[in-house]
């Protein structure tokens, strides 16, 4: 099945209320708030943001909506913007269900850091809501739910199969 395109980008503005907050207006009719504060501490190309504040209220929509410019040279992908957008709506997984999937599989905060290869700071942060999950993270907690489910399977198989020898040994 192809992936469905994400939708593109009509109108931003600066959210003057939270620092590296952009407000997104969608052509699906959806808009979003999004943080990007994470993106422009990581990455060396958002350096002049950083450095200059009144650069990154400067922001405009870029060609057909499909990114946001500050210059020439500085941009973000509605892609990105969308799956940020996602990710801090709670859409790949909310803190609720985050937090129900560590206590149904009966982690403590360090066992499920220790599954995910995260900081016990950050399960804290994603269950209280106080930090979006990341879609790596959801994605990383149905994969420990499959495998459980695949070893539990193996192992009522190989019980069966232990009890099918004993009968047979009986019979005998």
């Amino acid at each position: 099945m192809p992936r469905k395109a994400p939708p593109r980008i009509i109108d931003v503005k600066v959210d003057s209320r939270r620092p590296w907050t952009l407000r997104l207006e969608w052509n699906n009719g959806e808009s979003s708030r999004v943080d990007v504060s994470g993106h422009i501490g990581a990455y060396k190309l958002y350096l002049p943001l950083r450095r200059d504040p009144e650069l990154f209220k400067a922001v405009r929509l870029g060609d057909l909506g499909s990114d946001i410019v500050w210059s020439d040279e500085i941009d973000m992908s509605a892609d990105t913007l969308w799956r940020l957008a996602q990710e801090q709506a709670g859409a790949t997984m909310s803190a609720g269900e985050f937090k129900s999937w560590r206590e149904r599989r009966a982690y403590t905060l360090d066992t499920a850091a220790r599954a995910l290869g995260i900081g016990r700071r950050m399960i804290s942060y994603y269950e209280q809501g106080e930090k979006p999950i990341p879609r790596v993270v959801a994605l990383a907690t149905r994969a420990l739910d499959a495998e459980a489910q695949r070893l539990s399977r193996k192992k009522a198989e190989a019980r069966e199969g232990g009890d099918a020898r004993a009968k047979a040994r009986k019979k005998a």
